[in-house]
């Protein structure tokens, strides 16, 4: 029944397509529509189409079903209004109104052949050139965009569109299409693999790895082998780092292809909750959607704009080796390109504004790093603020405020390296009522859905630790609850590794946080010193640490200082995972001489059995 303020929607001008499908209904009674929202997904044989409302108000019916034919002029959906909207029909093709009894007033709308024509590009039709002549001329220039005609056609359509490509991106696109889903995967950059591939973890550990060998050459000298000093082509290490992304990207183009995941690239944002507008034009209709849009660096507030201050992207071109560099920031990031610039040959600097590098990380891991890496930079400030910089011919002039730096310096570069950001405000997450705090994180949970049950977070944007194998992890599960399965995300413990020199990795809980939370724990922590291996590589400065319930003897966390600690910690990694104890460790054969050794001593030394190392015995009782 229809009644003052009641509007019946129309199908707009559909040019030559007759018989049109409807494959989705977007709206139900009840719902409030505002102008532009989608109520319905029409299918042709080129295009879906979004049909948009054209008024605002809220939904009394809605009078198509899915797998009706339609045409243009047809009824598709009723909407009652503060007042009613006069009627308005194309000239060339008028729609007949609503026969209606004696105290009805029913409206229609109609879009228009010029409005359909400005989503299309195509160029509008007027009934005659009287018409046109008194149509008011606009310059093409200066002519505005008409958003709600734009979003009438969707330029693709997926069951399940994935937002950026990074590690994240396409394991949640590759999984997905693995398990029979039709997948669109979205990419703002040129190229697949996003930050961690193209300017991130790939490209920063080929540089570490250039660093390491020089370094390990120099260390060399002592034991009776000496090298000449290194000549550093920064070009041609360049494009060694960059074939190796190279190639890595072209794998995983290879891999899309494989699977029949279509690729578009273009910055996405939202336009509704099953609409995505792409910066190119291109509209994307979607059943369901996986946000994987990561983060982007930190930069400091009121920083001058000067080519020689650089993030780490910046520092990742390798565009040159500068005389001094000030890494403002003493985090993992920050970090790692300090050991990879000091080792191509660079007076390195670091300021940190915490009393200690790498915040959060237990402080007996940083001892063994610091013996390592003071002799090769020529200062380590904490707790110190940068309060200033100012460009000048010579360099960037630098003033700090704190206990270990001095008052100003001057140096050729300065990286900042003072965290990410989440880009989860940057996609206009508002439009499809997605929930965004201010840090640019997305509420996901353990299925990682946002409060939009059919839209999925994962990633640097989801919260947590910003690691690209949490992403990959969390990307399975949302690709497997998009596609229906029974998933969840239920991770114990997710590994951290600063890959510096020495490296520094830990899993699980810290003994800072069994502290804090009143864990009873037992430690046991194993000298690399008692390692032949860590020996013959002339490294024994690193350790391996294990915590255990004290009760249970099960594996709490663990923590490993030294080369290849990222590698080997993920034995304690999955002890944590597999709730091993001390007994299931210690019993298992380690090949010896091995670094890896090391985690079955300090399970040893749990369970009284270590005979590399004499621990005396603890007092029972």
């Amino acid at each position: 029944m229809s009644g003052p303020g009641t509007i019946k929607l129309r199908v707009p001008e559909l040019g030559d397509f007759k018989d049109v499908e409807v494959i989705e209904i977007l709206v139900q009674p009840g719902d409030e529509v505002s102008i532009e929202d989608p109520l319905l997904t029409l299918e042709t044989d080129k295009a879906s189409l979004d049909v948009p409302a054209s008024d605002a108000g809220t939904v009394i019916s809605v009078d198509v079903a899915v797998g009706d034919r339609i045409n243009s002029g047809d009824a598709i959906v009723t909407i009652e209004t503060a007042s009613a909207v006069s009627s308005s029909t194309d000239s060339d093709s008028p729609a007949e109104p609503e026969e209606t009894g004696e105290d009805e007033a029913v409206t229609t709308r109609v879009m228009s052949r010029e409005e359909v024509a400005i989503a299309t590009g195509a160029k509008p039709r007027t009934g005659s050139a009287a018409a046109d002549a008194s149509a008011p001329h606009v310059d093409d220039e200066k002519k505005p965009e008409e958003p709600a005609a734009r979003s009438i056609l969707a330029t693709h359509k997926a069951q399940l569109v994935v937002i950026g490509a990074g590690p994240g991106g396409y394991t949640a696109a590759f999984r997905a299409a693995d398990l029979g889903m039709d997948v669109l995967l979205v990419e703002r950059w040129p190229m697949l693999g996003g930050v961690c591939l193209n300017v991130g973890c790939i490209p920063s550990k080929a540089l570490l790895h250039a660093a390491k060998v020089i370094d390990d050459a120099a260390a060399m000298a002592v034991h009776g082998v000496q090298f000449g000093a290194p000549e550093v082509d920064a070009n041609k290490l360049g494009a060694w780092k960059n074939n190796v992304v190279e190639r890595l990207v072209g794998g995983l183009t290879h891999l899309a292809k494989q699977r029949k995941v279509r690729v578009v690239h273009g910055h996405a944002q939202f336009a509704s909750a099953n609409r995505l507008v792409l910066d190119s034009g291109d509209t994307i209709a979607f059943e369901r959607c996986i946000i994987a849009a990561g983060s982007e660096p930190a930069m400091l507030p009121g920083l001058p704009n000067d080519p020689r201050i650089i993030d780490s992207t910046g520092a990742l071109a390798l565009e040159s080796i500068p005389g001094t560099l000030l890494v403002v920031g003493g985090g993992i990031i920050g970090l790692e390109m300090a050991c990879v610039y000091a080792a191509l040959g660079s007076e390195v600097s670091v300021v940190e504004l915490t009393n200690s590098l790498m915040p959060g990380t237990d402080p007996d891991l940083l001892r063994p790093f610091l013996k390592i890496v003071k002799p090769r930079y020529k200062a380590i400030m904490t707790g110190t603020k940068v309060t200033g910089m100012q460009p000048i011919k010579a360099g960037i002039e630098v003033a700090f405020d704190g206990k270990d730096g001095p008052s100003s310096a001057l140096f050729d570069k300065v990286l900042i390296a003072v965290g990410r950001r989440a880009n989860g405000d940057k996609l206009a997450a508002e439009k499809a009522g997605i929930e965004v705090d201010k840090r640019g994180i997305i509420a996901v949970d353990r299925q990682m859905r946002t409060n939009i049950p059919h839209i999925f977070a994962v990633g640097d944007l989801a919260g947590g630790p910003m690691l690209a194998h949490k992403a990959t992890h969390e990307a399975k599960v949302a690709a497997e609850v998009a596609a229906g399965e029974k998933s969840y995300f239920d991770a114990r413990c997710i590994p951290s590794v600063a890959y510096t020199d020495p490296e520094i990795a830990w899993t699980g809980l810290t003994e800072t946080e069994a502290k804090e939370q009143g864990v009873d724990y037992e430690k046991t922590s194993i000298p690399w010193a008692a390692s032949g291996r860590a020996l013959s590589l002339g490294r024994d400065e690193g350790f391996t640490k294990l915590l255990f319930d004290k009760k249970t003897g099960q594996v709490l966390g663990g923590a490993i200082v030294g080369p290849n600690a990222g590698d080997l910690i993920t034995e304690v990694s999955l002890a944590i995972e597999m709730g091993a104890d001390a007994e299931d460790i210690s019993l298992t054969i380690h090949p010896h001489p091995t670094l890896s050794e090391t985690v079955a001593f300090a399970a040893e030394a749990f369970a009284g059995t270590l005979t590399d190392l004499y621990l005396p015995r603890k007092k029972s009782g």
